[in-house]
């Protein structure tokens, strides 16, 4: 008796950590579609509810992002910079890698009058995706690598928006509305990669069928 309550209080306390984990994931995806959509307050307030249940939740394999990152960004894009730069320096503290955290706070410091600490990150940022992607497109060539940026168009943005920083040619402006550009670009490109990759598997599928039938 006293091993068959153990081993009901164990699957008790697993399927509460299950629906927990389901309760979390599902509002983070109600946060990014609101994000997505642009509705930020709407999409902050689900963030910063995951951040509480988990702050270490991430989001995405190929190119995996933390939740502070997106706290941070949706609390910029509400115009709440102190806390948008607080968030972020704790995300890229827990994770130095977090590139689209790094371009926000760029992005942060910047619109917070300290623009020449604010280029310097988001030059780093955009060298950081840049790498990432020909990282995701090389080491993972025969898989889902295949299906990020495979025109090159995205690289090509950011080889071009490099140039304009390094070369302190765009006025603040236009600096902003570029790193803001490619922030949201690179959020989408996890999304539209998979939709290819699965629209290829769904062709191979639909072919080896016929094949079989024939």
């Amino acid at each position: 008796m006293k091993a068959l309550r153990l081993f009901m209080l164990s699957l008790t306390v697993l399927l509460l950590i299950s629906c927990a984990s389901l309760q979390v994931g599902s509002e983070f995806q109600s946060g990014r579609q609101a994000m997505l959509r642009g509705n930020d307050e709407t999409a902050l307030a689900f963030f910063q509810s995951v951040a509480q249940k988990d702050p270490n939740y991430t989001y995405g394999t190929a190119y995996p992002q933390g939740i502070l990152s997106y706290v941070g960004r949706t609390e910029y894009s509400t115009g709440k910079l102190p806390q948008a730069r607080q968030t972020l320096e704790r995300a890229l503290a827990a994770n130095r890698g977090e590139d689209v955290a790094r371009l926000y706070l760029g992005l942060t410091l910047v619109r917070a009058g300290e623009r020449a600490q604010g280029v310097k990150e988001i030059e780093g940022a955009m060298k950081g995706m840049y790498d990432s992607i020909e990282y995701i497109t090389e080491a993972h060539r025969f898989s889902f690598g295949q299906f990020w940026d495979p025109g090159g168009n995205l690289r090509s943005a950011i080889q071009t928006q490099l140039a304009m920083v390094s070369g302190q040619e765009a006025d603040t402006p236009k600096l902003i509305a570029e790193a803001e550009w490619l922030g949201k670009r690179m959020e989408e490109e996890g999304d539209r990669a998979r939709r290819d990759e699965s629209k290829q598997q769904s062709r191979d599928n639909d072919g080896g069928g016929r094949s079989g039938a024939q």
